[in-house]
């Protein structure tokens, strides 16, 4: 249960942004509606997850891969949620959304997709566990941009994650066949 109201009043701003969300996603966004108890938050915050969402060195698959890594790892149900939603409907085999939160033992995945799978972890640990070896590995693989790119785009999961689970937003089911856990305490 979330730890603040998620239907309180909105003033035209945020009925406007909610509309908008509604459209675009077929329904409410917790977030978003939490977002809406400080106009400012919800102005920025739409403006950068459009802005986030129009990024396009990275495949769909690896963006989408590194976000899902990151959610599992935090243990975020709302991430896990909307995410494995998103994954499906940009093409991601169910089957790989499911092996996610065991990927290092899935046949599931290439090189490359290992490689950003463990990045993603690597950057949401306390302290971040993030080598040059790491780096180095992925600087073979993508450009320094795409680099930048999947860095920044787990960075933002990192916050969106640790927000909604502060905030106490759980999962809404938007992926009625999400069967993804949140990785075990021992694991993270």
């Amino acid at each position: 249960m979330a730890r603040i109201p998620l239907d309180s009043p909105r003033g035209p701003l945020a009925r406007t942004i909610e509309w908008a969300v509604r459209r675009r996603f077929g329904g409410h966004l917790d977030p978003v509606r939490a977002a809406g108890h400080h106009r400012g938050v919800l102005i920025t915050g739409s403006f950068f997850e459009l802005g986030v969402g129009r990024w396009r060195r990275l495949t769909p698959s690896i963006q989408l891969l590194a976000v899902m890594a990151t959610a599992v790892r935090l243990g975020c149900d709302w991430c896990v949620d909307f995410g494995s939603w998103s994954a499906r409907g940009k093409g991601v085999p169910p089957e790989k959304i499911a092996a996610v939160p065991r990927w290092r033992d899935s046949d599931h995945f290439d090189d490359t997709e290992r490689l950003v799978l463990a990045y993603a972890e690597a950057m949401t640990d306390t302290p971040v566990t993030v080598t040059d070896e790491m780096v180095a590995g992925l600087r073979r693989v993508f450009t320094d941009a795409q680099l930048v790119e999947l860095t920044t785009l787990i960075a933002v999961e990192n916050m969106r994650a640790r927000t909604n689970h502060a905030l106490g937003i759980t999962s809404q089911g938007f992926d009625a066949a999400c069967a993804l856990p949140a990785s075990p305490p021992s694991e993270r």
